[in-house]
């Protein structure tokens, strides 16, 4: 009851104009800033900040939410028009999302985008709210070697389901766990793979080879008119009322689950999410095939997964003062900024405004549905561009967002030079989602593995010591061994055919 009274308490701080107008802006911001390849939400926070000193608490911490949950979705918007994630979280929506558009819907393909974004969104925030405390203590129960198992049962997943052939999967997997190991070690210091090269010290950023592999290959296929969206057969019609909505609730059950698991481990992420959720959906559906050509679930399932995610990767950072990704470091940021300190007693301390704010990623979630239910129209008609006059521009903004960052020319250069190897990727067909997971996941499961090492004194024993690693491991060996199953599978069958006739 409490947790009522608290909220109720903070409630009226909510709804008053300055804090009203303050989230109705950062929701726009925030979209626009999923929008642009190689923008990200931590970087419109962190270029918020800033400009928030002079203003009161909860105003500049509803335009942190604003931000933080309009850029989750509009990191869809590119890439289910112009198959460019604007997000590292939007990769998975490119898979069906993008085939959809390409068959004439991209209003239906983004109107399932925003309805399950938002639901996602709302979810998360209503987690926030009721189960900060319970969920946190879960997320303190994985130790070094669970976190070693999920790393890889993701990467593995990922890498023999969604590719066609695993094997391409685990080739793509491995260079991401190269490009991974780039950089000094976290442990030793050591320099690796540097190549004496300083702008390589800190690794390479995930923005620049999201960026390059994502971004650069459809631009240059838009150049040469090898792909685009015929504008006479785009649908921008009110599709919502023709589509059988109630078929994609179990589907928004499963992946906000799903979202609210993964936001809650520290270090991980949307993307994981995203790509996890897709994973699952497919692997539950009883026509896998029909994922990756515009299946409507495929776009449902990484959208609510990923903006489920965001709320929940606040839980620890809010109750222990553990940031879950670079986001909600910022944000933490931005608490401490406003004299804010994370932690138990910043519960007790600053109720008002931490239920406030709390409150302020479930009233954005709701600004984002009506700005996008009323501007999806005209996202639609991106794709009316001349493909010679829209891949030059998406590529100006790719190479303007890549040298945002750090604002270095090598990182741009190398984000070309991403671009290039992911256009010859998919010329060979080999698929390149592997490759950024693993960068991502990489470096989670080498220093994983090697605290759990050095914490147990070199004993292996300690890899499953854990029921949770014992069903991680369990997992794992289920998805490496689920590709000769199914071969076997259609063996077996193609015999039986070849007997009967």
């Amino acid at each position: 009851m409490e947790i009522f009274s608290a909220i109720a308490s903070a409630a009226p701080g909510v709804f008053t104009i300055p804090v009203i107008i303050a989230m109705f802006i950062g929701t726009v911001v925030g979209i626009g800033v999923g929008a642009l390849p190689g923008l990200s939400a931590t970087m419109g926070i962190a270029v918020l900040i800033p400009l928030t000193f002079s203003l009161e608490p909860l105003v500049a911490l509803g335009m942190v939410a604003g931000i933080y949950n309009g850029a989750m979705y509009g990191g869809s918007i590119p890439a289910i028009l112009l198959r460019i994630p604007g997000t590292p979280a939007g990769i998975a929506t490119v898979f069906d999302g993008h085939e959809m558009a390409k068959k004439g819907n991209p209003k239906l393909a983004l109107d399932i985008s925003l309805v399950s974004s938002s639901l996602g969104s709302a979810v998360s925030a209503i987690a926030l709210l009721l189960l900060a405390p319970p969920l946190a203590a879960i997320a303190l129960k994985f130790g070094q070697a669970d976190y070693f198992w999920l790393a890889v049962f993701g990467l593995t997943a990922i890498s023999v389901l969604l590719a066609g052939n695993p094997v391409k999967g685990f080739l793509s997997a491995c260079l991401g766990l190269f490009v991974g190991l780039i950089g000094i070690d976290a442990l030793t210091g050591n320099q690796r793979f540097t190549f004496d090269t300083p702008d390589l010290l800190s690794g390479v950023n995930i923005i620049v080879i999201l960026t390059g592999l994502y971004a650069i290959p459809p631009a240059i296929d838009l150049m040469t008119g090898k792909a685009g969206i015929a504008a006479g057969h785009i649908d921008v019609s009110g599709s919502r009322a023709k589509f059988p909505w109630h078929t994609l609730v179990p589907v928004w059950i499963r992946s906000s689950v799903i979202g609210l698991v993964i936001g809650l481990i520290p270090a991980l992420g949307g993307n994981i999410a995203a790509l996890l959720a897709w994973n699952e959906q497919r692997r539950w559906t009883k026509n896998p095939g029909a994922y990756g050509t515009g299946e409507p679930d495929g776009i449902a399932a990484p959208e609510c997964a990923n903006n489920a995610d965001t709320g929940a990767t606040l839980i620890p950072a809010l109750t222990l003062g553990i940031p879950g990704n670079a986001v909600a470091a910022v944000v933490l940021g931005a608490l401490l900024v406003h004299g804010l300190r994370p932690g138990p007693e910043l519960f007790r301390a600053n109720a008002d405004v931490v239920y406030g704010f709390m409150l302020t990623m479930l009233v954005t979630a709701g600004f984002m549905w009506v700005i996008g239910k009323f501007g999806s129209r005209l996202y639609v008609n991106v794709l009316r561009m001349p493909g010679k006059l829209l891949g030059p521009f998406v590529l100006g903004l790719t190479i303007v967002g890549v040298y945002s960052i750090h604002n270095s020319m090598f990182e741009v250069w190398l984000m070309l030079g991403f671009g290039a190897l992911g256009f010859l990727m998919e010329r060979l067909a080999i698929p390149t989602a592997p490759a950024v997971l693993a960068v991502i996941l990489g470096p989670i499961a080498e220093e994983s593995l090697r605290r759990a090492l050095l914490i147990s004194g070199g004993d292996m024993s300690v890899l499953l010591a854990g029921p949770i690693s014992w069903m991680l491991a369990a997992l794992t060996i289920i998805a490496v061994l689920s590709p000769l199953w199914k071969a076997i599978q259609s063996r077996r069958a193609a015999r039986t055919g070849a007997e009967a006739s």
